[in-house]
């Protein structure tokens, strides 16, 4: 005996209105950066409207997502496009991959061959930059916990505030002190800064690709919860995955020798795995046979 719950629930908020505001408040700000870094020959200015753009690149692609998530399922993709989510995730933090490898690369060539900036000009851009990248990261607030994709535009945009505020930095360093070697290295440490924070975010979404059990659920306590319901005598075949960025699906065979328990019991099963575990998708298979003997299915036993 098979049985599959779907919880009915409520989605999380889209963001549409954030992801809006923020691509067109970013791209705007990239405009305006790579221009004042061209003509002030700043690399700080240039790395930060690189970042910049490959944040306008993720929040385009996240928003994307996002609407892929909430399409129907179809007779091709039974589960919908959920996992497009997923894929926005792992390409956001491969292209912040790339994009700090070239500013990296160009950062130390310009170590052994300093070039003048214009410090007031970099600090009136990156000081907009600041208010900017803020407002964005304040409008993403609200679904960081919740989802991948909304956390990863969250931090980015934080990251993004915290590097134009060491380009400041680096503007008041270079009109004090005429230290022109200072902005190839806050171009470096933005380079480091957004690697750590890039890290985390590649990790978690190719653990998601992978199947890997998502964050927030312990597999252990799953499985204590299953084996300790009434008249389950064996748990095997658990198996738990997240079908997005927000929604995490479980299957698994119990095995109780007293027979079927009937809807009722399968049904405060999957409340209990909502309310507790945070897994909207269900499938539970009861098996009424003799336990000791093998399952057909293959690694039934992990």
């Amino acid at each position: 005996m098979s049985i599959h719950h779907h919880h009915d629930h409520h989605h999380q908020p889209t963001h549409n209105r954030a992801f809006m505001i923020g691509i067109i408040l970013n791209v705007g700000f990239v405009i305006v950066e790579a221009v004042f870094g061209f003509l002030t020959n700043s690399l700080a200015l240039t790395a930060d409207a690189g970042h910049n753009l490959s944040d306008v690149l993720g929040l385009v692609l996240a928003w994307g997502a996002s609407w892929l998530a909430r399409r129907r399922p179809t007779k091709r993709y039974t589960y919908g496009l959920r996992r497009s989510s997923i894929l926005a995730a792992l390409l956001n933090a491969c292209l912040l991959l790339v994009a700090m490898g070239a500013i990296a690369i160009e950062a130390i060539q310009r170590l052994s061959n300093p070039m003048p900036v214009t410090g007031s000009t970099i600090i009136t851009v990156a000081l907009v930059g600041i208010v900017i990248n803020g407002i964005t990261a304040a409008m993403f607030m609200s679904g960081k916990d919740q989802d991948l994709n909304i956390k990863a535009a969250f931090l980015h945009m934080v990251a993004d505030a915290l590097v134009s505020l060491g380009v400041v930095l680096a503007g008041i360093a270079i009109i004090t002190t005429n230290w022109l070697w200072f902005d190839p290295v806050i171009s470096l440490i933005i380079v480091v800064v957004i690697l750590v924070g890039t890290w985390k975010l590649l990790s978690q979404s190719l653990d998601l690709v992978l199947d890997a059990v998502p964050q927030g659920i312990e597999l252990s306590a799953v499985r204590n919860y299953l084996a300790e319901l009434p008249g389950v005598v064996a748990v095997h075949d658990l198996h738990i995955w997240a079908m997005s960025t927000t929604e995490s699906a479980l299957t698994a065979h119990l095995v109780m020798l007293t027979g079927n328990p009937g809807d009722a019991f399968l049904s405060r099963i999957r409340m209990d795995l909502h309310d507790k575990f945070g897994i909207e998708h269900t499938t539970i298979q009861i098996e009424t046979g003799n336990f000791l003997l093998p399952c057909a299915q293959k690694n039934c036993c992990d």
